[in-house]
Parts: structure tokens; sequence; C-alpha cells
């Protein structure tokens, strides 16, 4: 059997069964050459995560399909139960989401989050100080609040105008005094001091999460905004870094990011707020904070998932995270020219396709004629959609190879298999080689949500990952076998027996107790000396 054959023979065996490729009308489609996400893709951001950006969708909204929903992740490989400082939103960062309506590679709109800390009680070191059961609730002892602005960066006055004021009033259903109030230049203050979910400690904390994380959706009108921690909604084999699964596709079929969280902003706006006269717009997100002087600096950067890690190589890839998509032309040539192909073809004997790549350029850097290219558009690397496509009744998780146009690489969808498609295209699905490459993870761990936000609620911190304890163990016996003699419990959701309660509520019953007793010793000492 030769080396080509065989590894067919084994692809054939890992992938779903083999995928109806749609090409007609569609020549010259590829998404861009990748195979794994934004998550600690370069040098400088992996050691920086709180302003790493893992992840960016954008889809028509499928149970509102006259709105877009706009999704980022930040925060990679979140361990659950990462205590006693779990996860938060820098506070000195811009996390942004931009929109290019006009095609040429500039940010018209950008969506900003900003994040503030709040301490109850700084004499702890705890998260909570006991079961939190609403977002203000006094035992949630850190909590985190955000502004979200909408900022009109190509906008030709020094104050919004009221034409451009009315509109959005109309679009969003909100009184226009609301937004006269709201304007700051070009900015509009759309959201003030709204609450951040918190990391999901534990069962014993946070005994109704989603019931936390449905109070942190806020409401503006027609638009809604979520932050805070969700489920990462990335899934693949991240042992494709391992010399492309192991060298002879014997590791796959694994989600690497099962069982890890994120921190999540999602938004959801009237479609007719994003874009202009045509019903194409650009997306993508970045991180920017201050530097020594006061400065901003950009420091992350993604649209088009996996770009960073496969397609740009180590020397350019903080160049990359630190650029604005209308000076791609200076990254055109990892393009055009890909490594992956050839890496492949070292290790599997799979010929890469012919270079140049224009099949990947066009898709890449342009959309596809006829589905989701703006006009007179430039060439950048950004998440192009189509809002004009109504979202598909029935979601394929391969999108546009499917005949699903409302999926990626029209805007990114959660439940797209983005791995599976990039791996396709770049062995040249689209240029004569059809192929039913993948890494066999077809779906995410957790299933994501049919409202918004859509995204899955994270795992909790009292879920095992790795370790297993001994059955009957208790906190206060160091591991040993409780006997059954404790009480305690194996979950070590209470402890010998005792009803979790607040701490608060444990010191006001000491001060009572303590209050009683010296009442009841000076009651004593005044018998005493009656």
């Amino acid at each position: 059997m030769s080396q080509a054959s065989g590894f067919k023979r084994r692809a054939a065996a890992l992938v779903a069964a083999g995928t109806a490729v749609a090409l007609g009308g569609l020549a010259g489609l590829a998404p861009p050459a990748a195979l794994a996400s934004s998550h600690r893709e370069a040098p400088l951001i992996s050691g920086q995560p709180q302003y790493d950006n893992t992840d960016t969708y954008a889809f028509v909204s499928p149970d509102k399909p006259d709105t877009t929903t706009l999704v980022a992740n930040w925060v990679p490989f979140e361990d659950p139960a990462g205590g006693p400082n779990f996860y938060r939103f820098a506070t000195d960062a811009k996390y942004d989401i931009h929109i290019d309506n006009d095609g040429d590679a500039k940010a018209d709109l950008t969506y900003r989050w900003t994040f503030k800390d709040h301490y109850r009680n700084g004499n702890t070191f705890l998260y909570n100080t006991g079961p939190v059961t609403s977002l203000n609730d006094p035992d949630l002892n850190f909590r985190q609040t955000y502004n979200l602005d909408l900022i009109f960066n190509e906008h030709s006055g020094s104050l919004l105008d009221l034409r451009l004021l009315v509109k959005i009033a109309d679009l969003l259903k909100i009184d226009i005094s609301v937004l006269l109030g709201a304007r700051d230049g070009k900015t509009l203050h759309l959201i003030k001091n709204a609450p951040v979910a918190p990391s999901n400690v534990g069962t014993a904390s946070m005994p109704n999460y989603e019931a936390l994380r449905n109070q942190a959706v806020v409401s503006k009108g027609k638009a809604k905004s979520f932050t805070g921690q969700a489920d990462d909604s990335f899934f693949l084999d991240l042992r494709v870094f391992d010399l492309l699964y192991g060298g002879d596709l014997s590791e796959v079929g694994n989600d690497s990011l099962k069982g890890y969280n994120v921190n999540t902003v999602a938004l959801q706006v009237p479609s007719k707020l994003l874009i202009d006269r045509d019903s194409v717009v650009g997306v993508w997100s970045s991180t920017s904070r201050e530097d020594g002087s006061g400065r901003d600096r950009q420091v992350s950067r993604l649209g088009m998932p996996l770009v960073n890690e496969v397609v740009i190589p180590v020397k350019d890839k903080d160049r990359f995270n630190a650029s604005k998509p209308k000076d791609d032309a200076q990254f055109g040539k990892y393009v055009t020219n890909p490594e992956l192909p050839k890496l492949i073809q070292a290790v599997y004997g799979i010929p890469a396709p012919k270079e140049p790549r224009n099949d990947l350029v066009q898709v890449f850097l342009t959309g596809v004629p006829s589905l989701n290219q703006p006009k007179n558009v430039k060439a950048s690397e950004q998440l192009r959609l189509n809002t004009a496509i109504k979202p598909a009744a029935s979601p394929k998780r391969l999108g546009v190879l499917e005949g699903d146009t409302a999926g990626f690489p029209n805007g990114r969808r959660l439940t797209d298999d983005v791995v599976d498609i990039a791996l396709q295209v770049v062995e040249g699905e689209l240029v004569g080689a059809p192929n039913d490459l993948g890494d066999a993870v077809n779906a995410n761990d957790k299933a994501f949500g049919k409202t918004f936000p859509y995204v899955a609620l994270p795992h909790s911190g009292s879920v095992v990952k790795s370790a297993v304890g001994k059955p009957g163990s208790t906190p206060l016996n160091g591991g040993a076998i409780a006997g059954g003699t404790s009480g305690g419990t194996s979950d070590g959701s209470g402890l010998l027996g005792t009803p979790l309660v607040s701490l608060s509520a444990v010191a006001l019953g000491g001060l009572a107790i303590a209050g009683g007793l010296f009442l009841y010793r000076r009651n004593r000492g005044s018998v005493a000396t009656a």
C-alpha cells in the first residue's frame, strides 16, 4: 500500500461520511489555509492571556433574522477550577469588534467594551463568601462591570449629527432623547455599568449558574449585549501541532478544548445598524492596551479563524497582531504561497496544489463574488458576512462547501467546522483535488443555545477534569477514606455534613454567640453577687 493511499484510507475512517461538495457557482471559493484557531498564536500575546482574542463569529441571528450577532472570545484555556483569582477582563484594555461596511478595509464602526473591577471585601481571599444567587448578591465578593460604546470612525463631523441619531433611535427603538444625552464626539455611549457574568466557581458557590448568566444579558431597545464566562466555542484536535496529528494521523478525534472556558462578549443588533449601501460587512476583533506613555497599542487581532497560527510565519506573527487590515498587502505572499500544504506533502506524501494559490486569495482577501464580496473591495483579512442571506433551517457543519450559503466562509457560526473546511480547501478541494479530510472532531463538546447569546454555559469548577478523588475522602482528612463516620461528602459540597452558608452569616452568628456568652457570663456574675 502506498503512503498516499494509506493516508486516504485512514482519513476516510477518521472523518464523518464524505461531504457532498457544492462547486457549482462557487469556483474559486476557498477559506484561508489554516488548521488551528487563535489561542496563544504569537510569541508576545501568548504571555498575555487577558488580551488574547481567540475567535470571532458573525452570523445572521437564527431566531431573529433581521438582526446580526457578533461574538468574540478572549482568555484561552481557562481551567474552570482556576481560583481563587478567577478569570476577568483586563481593566486597562479596549476590547473591540470592528465593522467595515464599504469594503475599504477600514473600520467604519467600532463596538468597544471596557471593564472595571469591584471588591466588596478586601479582607478575604475568597472570590465569593457564600452561595451566590444573583449578580447583586453580597456574597459575590469580586465582580466586574462594563461600558459599551459605539464609535463612528468615519463620521465627517466632530459631533454625531441629529439625522444619524434619529436613524439609530428608529432602528434600536429607543427614545431619541436618550441618544442625545449619550453622544460624545463620534462616540455613542450605549451601555454603562452593566454586570459581567462571573466565573463559574462551582455548584456550591453558584447553585444556579444559568440564572446568573441570564441576568447578565442586557437589552437596549432592540440591541442585546452579554459579557462573561462561557464554554470555549471552538472545537478541534490541537495535536495538529504534534507534526500534523502525530505524523501518522494517530492523534485525531479528541476535542482538545473540551472542558475549558473563555471570556466572551456578544452583541445582537439590527443588521441595518451595521450596513451602509451594501448588505456585506467585514468584521474583525482586536485588543488594545496602554503602553508606558499612555498611548493605546493594538496587541491582538482576529478576523478569519486560524490565520495567525499557520499562515503567518513566526517572524511576522507579532507584527500581524499589531497591524490593521488596510495594510494587509504585506502578508499577501503567505496566502499565495502557504506553508501548510508543503508540510502535508512532506509528512504524508499528498501533493501540494500548484502555486500561486489564487483560489485562496480570492475568498480570503476579497470575499466570494455573488456571495460575500463587497463592491469596490480592497483586499484584506476580515470575516465577511452577507447579512441579506437568511439563516439556514438546518445548518451544515461544512457551510458553503455543503451548499449552505449561510455558513462559513459567509461569516462564521458557532457550529461551523472551520478546521475541516480549511483542511479540505487547502488540499485543493476547489482546484481539482476533492477530499474528505478532517480532524474527526465535528462538533463542540457542549450544545449551543438557541437564543442570544447562543454560546454554551461555562464548565463548572466543581467538575473534576484529571485528578480523581478517593470515594469517601473529605477536605478535612487529607484525602483519607472517611470510613463513614465523618459525615463528609465526596464532592466537597459540605464539610462534615454542615450545610453551606454565607461566611458573613457565619461571622454574624459568631458575634451573636460571643455576645450571648458575654451576656450569660455577666448575668451569672449578677446572680452570684445578688
